[in-house]
């Protein structure tokens, strides 16, 4: 007797929303807004039962969102160094 058993959905990926909206409101707002899309569309691929699609769009968001980080983070180190180099010019002019 072939009884088959019920396929079960592997779990749905993280869609990395809130990473998405952090970077959008605090670091890079053309990453943000393209990993906020990509979030979206894990929902949409995940509904119509597109699991490879979800994951696709899924690390797409997260690898959007991790850029946006990057920049982010290297334009501050590079302000900082700016205004360092600013004061370390300015106390040895005066």
């Amino acid at each position: 007797m072939n009884v088959e058993e019920p396929s079960v959905p592997p779990r749905k990926p993280d869609d990395f929303l809130v990473w998405a909206v952090l970077c959008t409101v605090f670091c890079c707002l053309p990453l943000g807004i393209v990993s906020i899309v990509k979030c979206c569309q894990v929902d949409t691929y995940w509904s119509r039962g597109d699991y490879e699609g979800a994951l696709r769009v899924a690390s797409e968001a997260r690898k959007w969102t991790y850029w946006g980080f990057g920049i982010a983070v290297g334009f501050y180190l590079l302000y900082l160094l700016v205004v360092a180099i600013g004061v370390v010019l300015a106390l040895h002019a005066a």
